[in-house]
């Protein structure tokens, strides 16, 4: 039987999040239907777009352009603050809800989710039906409108909800891939941001079926282990599940926006040491074991990636975590510059339960070390003991 699963999708979130907190309030005017933007502090780097309505599109203001070229193309956009903590108020509300349908519910971000819907045409007569039925209740209770996509796997489930918006249903079943995905422009696809768009581009690559048909070879030779996988994505391939230990706190991450765009690989890699110190001092407080490796990032052009690996033994120590960190990001970034970059712990196990190897050591002797060291930073303080490679250097 074919799976069935549903991308959901807060149209415009944060926007959409702000009007209906201002409304609560008594703010005279939805901001969703006046020329406004949410923005951070101008005098920063947050002082950009991270939300506009679509009076303030029309004005050809964009997502991540400063407040300031905002204003010169519409001078009298409002702008707004986000507010962070209410935004995860909201998204913890609509999951909640949502998880009432099925117990497979992947939060993929903070307004998105995945739901594994297979199997339940026993509960409910069209799961079509169901589908139009959530995105109508959500904004009768909550304020806010979603897309949801429908499809026999997670990759076609969002390409669906991105379809027209907003307020939408929308299918890409396995039979509608070559009707409805292929014709797109090559852009419109999944994980593929505008370098790689632009490199594609000048292969002769136009559309999504164009690199649907391609000879996959050409398209690996091109871009190494990122070539297998647009072409799995052009034709609408994915085995990926719906991971819904991620939905329930039962994974640890951090991420960071960094100071500049970079593809400094010596700098990111400084930066995912100190997030591997973080998480893992996190794991270990709470006397668990990894058996999932995610590495996000987003792009300077605000494509988001991200890749896991599972992992047969479970792990906690920093070393090991770091590892499986940096192959993950070898094999999954094309040298964009990168503008945040993040990692998740999930699968989250409280005991270490080894399959043992006569060649490999179970990493027991790193764990101790670890701890360890955990010890004496909680102690003496968490700067007292860092890698060498995050010490500045001295004149």
């Amino acid at each position: 039987m074919d799976r069935v699963i549903f991308h959901i999708d807060v149209n415009n979130a944060f926007l959409s999040w702000t009007a209906v907190k201002l409304l609560s309030e008594g703010y005279p005017i939805d901001i969703r239907t006046i020329s406004s933007v949410i923005g951070g502090d101008e005098d920063k780097r947050h002082g950009i777009v991270l939300a506009k309505s679509p009076v303030a599109k029309r004005f050809g203001i964009v997502t991540a352009e400063t407040l300031y070229q905002a204003r010169k193309k519409c001078p009298n956009v409002k702008v707004y603050p986000p507010n962070y903590h209410y935004y995860r108020e909201m998204s913890d509300k609509m999951f909640n809800y949502i998880s009432k349908y099925s117990p497979d519910v992947e939060r993929f971000s903070i307004d998105e989710c995945f739901v594994d819907m297979s199997g339940m045409h026993y509960i409910y007569d069209d799961l079509i039906t169901l589908a139009y039925k959530i995105k109508d209740e959500i904004y009768k209770l909550f304020g806010f409108t979603v897309n949801i996509g429908i499809a026999n796997n997670k990759l076609c489930a969002k390409m669906a909800s991105d379809f027209e918006k907003p307020n939408k249903v929308h299918t890409l079943f396995n039979n509608e891939i070559k009707t409805k995905m292929w014709p797109l422009p090559i852009n419109d696809l999944f994980m593929v941001g505008k370098k790689t768009s632009e490199k594609l581009t000048k292969m002769g690559y136009k559309t999504i079926g164009d690199v649907a048909k391609a000879n996959p070879t050409l398209l690996v030779k091109e871009f190494k282990n990122l070539g297998m996988e647009l072409w799995n994505h052009a034709n609408g391939i994915d085995d990926s599940i719906v991971d819904s230990s991620v939905s329930v706190n039962k994974s640890i991450s951090v991420s960071l926006t960094l100071d500049h765009d970079s593809d400094d690989i010596d700098y990111l890699k400084k930066i995912l040491l100190k997030q591997v110190d973080d998480i893992g001092r996190s794991l270990r407080r709470k006397k668990l074991y990894a058996t999932v490796v995610t590495v996000t990032f987003k792009t300077y052009d605000f494509v988001s990636y991200s890749k896991q690996i599972t992992i047969e033994n479970p792990i906690c120590s920093n070393n090991e975590i770091y590892d499986y960190v940096i192959d993950i990001l070898y094999k999954s970034w094309n040298f964009e510059k990168i503008r945040n970059i993040g990692i998740r712990l999930s699968g989250l196990v409280e005991e270490k339960i080894i399959q043992n190897d006569i060649f490999n050591s179970n990493g027991s002797d790193n764990d101790k070390v670890q701890f360890a060291l955990d010890k004496i930073k909680d102690k003496y303080g968490s700067n007292i003991i860092n890698p060498a490679s995050l010490l500045e250097k001295k004149e």
